[in-house]
């Protein structure tokens, strides 16, 4: 008989309905239930598919991705740091910009060059509807503005949305793309976008569409983009939304296991993953900066990542982050808490590429004053080693200001990390694995496409 109402009562569960049963003792809540609980928690929901975009507009932003002509020696283009072989990122802690060699992490410093301070994250996702861009969020807005940007009211007003709004300043920086005063290009040609000053960004941007419209093929893909737009009337703004247009179009990559999973497909993910993804929304306390649809993107915190590089701003030769962007000492050491769709791809990690892999950033969460202190050097490229600013002062000055969700160590054991790990490697579409369709043949200004 205590079987028939012990059934019974489980049928009326799965129904929705009651049942008393205060007689019998609890039974213990599944895996999946306990996940799907914090998934709703934390707002974690499945992306929906993004709108189509206009087949013109993304075959103009393809060219002007792979074109060098968009760089002052014409030696560097966005997919130089951006690669389809790298995951649409460089696999270099800190990119390497206009005067380099080679390809992704084989990469070299031109003759008198400096490293870019930071890392360059994949462009995977990039169009997700994210308010802040680039590590220290230096632009900002919704998806169809205002936005908050270095240019002020020098940014042109019809910008489409905010991934449009950040594709307007690689052109315009020196170390990625625009290059240096006296630079020749790699014909011996002077480079006429580096004589402009730092803050003209009308004019930069200005000349660089002269340089594309001068071009045949260019002013009939832009014809074919901006029907009834005269060529007079074409500005930098029109290609930075075609290449908005291209990245949402050919790089938003939402098919993971876990996407399937939040599809109410609880065979999508393994045991281990789910372990891990209940240690992640509860006592490893990742979500706490990473929740939302798509698991970060939306704040800053300081993460206690060791400084490296050149340093940028007021605080060269270190990075003050999101402290420098506002002038705000609070988030001194700042960035940008980042997006974790296919992370697995996004190797090396934090805003300068100090860890090489997943299980060294979980180390790091594991203990981060431990980690901060006892960093280890030897996983940084040798050319890198140099820059490592490692001084007592520096480390007690990003510990200072750590993020106090970060202070006390989690006490995760190896394998809760696996765990995690594993729960990380999830959230990775295999169709972002491999993304060598996207590079064309050849360009429109004729510039050798780097093979990959």
């Amino acid at each position: 008989m205590t079987r028939t109402i012990s059934a019974i009562c489980l049928g009326l569960l799965a129904l929705g309905a009651g049942c008393d049963r205060s007689s019998a003792p609890a039974e213990p809540r599944s895996i999946d239930a306990q996940l799907r609980q914090e998934l709703a928690r934390w707002g974690v929901i499945p992306i929906g598919p993004i709108p189509a975009r206009d087949p013109a507009l993304v075959a103009l932003g393809r060219a002007l991705m792979f074109d060098k002509i968009l760089s002052g020696n014409r030696d560097i283009s966005c997919a130089t740091c951006h690669q389809p072989a790298e995951h649409a990122a460089d696999g270099l802690s800190l990119a390497i910009g206009t005067g380099g060699t080679g390809l992704g992490p084989s990469r070299t410093l031109g003759p008198g060059r400096q490293f870019v301070p930071r890392n360059a994250p994949s462009l995977a996702n990039g169009g997700l509807g994210l308010f802040y861009l680039f590590w220290d969020g230096r632009i900002s807005g919704f998806q169809s503005g205002p936005f908050t940007t270095p240019a002020g009211s020098a940014l042109p007003p019809d910008l489409p949305n905010v991934l449009a709004a950040q594709a307007m300043f690689p052109v315009v920086n020196r170390r990625e793309m625009r290059g240096e005063p006296g630079d020749r290009d790699v014909f011996g040609n002077p480079n006429e976008l580096a004589q402009f000053g730092d803050s003209q960004f009308a004019e930069i941007w200005r000349a660089v569409m002269r340089r594309l419209l001068a071009i045949p093929e260019y002013v009939t893909l832009f014809d074919a983009a901006f029907p009834g737009v005269p060529a007079n009337r074409l500005g930098f703004q029109h290609a930075a939304a075609a290449l908005a247009a291209f990245e949402m179009q050919s790089l938003t990559k939402t098919d993971s296991p876990f996407d399937r999973y939040l599809n109410r497909s609880d065979a999508a993910l393994t045991v281990q993953q789910k372990r891990g993804a209940l240690l992640f929304f509860g006592n490893a306390r990742c979500a706490s900066c990473h929740n939302g649809p798509f698991l970060g993107g939306g704040e800053f915190a300081n993460n206690g990542a060791p400084q490296l590089g050149p340093g940028t701003g007021a605080g060269a030769p270190l990075d003050f982050g999101h402290g420098d962007v506002i002038d705000n000492e609070f988030y001194r050491f700042s960035f940008r808490v980042a997006a974790l769709r296919n992370v697995e791809l996004t190797a090396p990690y934090f805003h300068d590429g100090a860890y090489p892999t997943l299980e060294a950033v979980v180390r790091h969460y594991n203990n981060v004053p431990l980690a901060v202190r006892g960093f280890d050097v030897s996983q940084l490229d040798p050319a890198l080693r140099k820059l490592y600013h490692g001084e007592e002062t520096t480390i007690g000055a990003v510990l200072e200001r750590l993020d106090f969700r970060l202070r006390q160590p989690l006490g995760l054991t190896d394998e809760e990390q696996r765990d995690v790990v594993a729960f990380l490697r999830s959230l990775t579409d295999p169709s972002a694995r491999d993304l060598s369709a996207l590079s064309p043949a050849s360009v429109p200004s004729g510039l050798p496409v780097e093979e990959w």
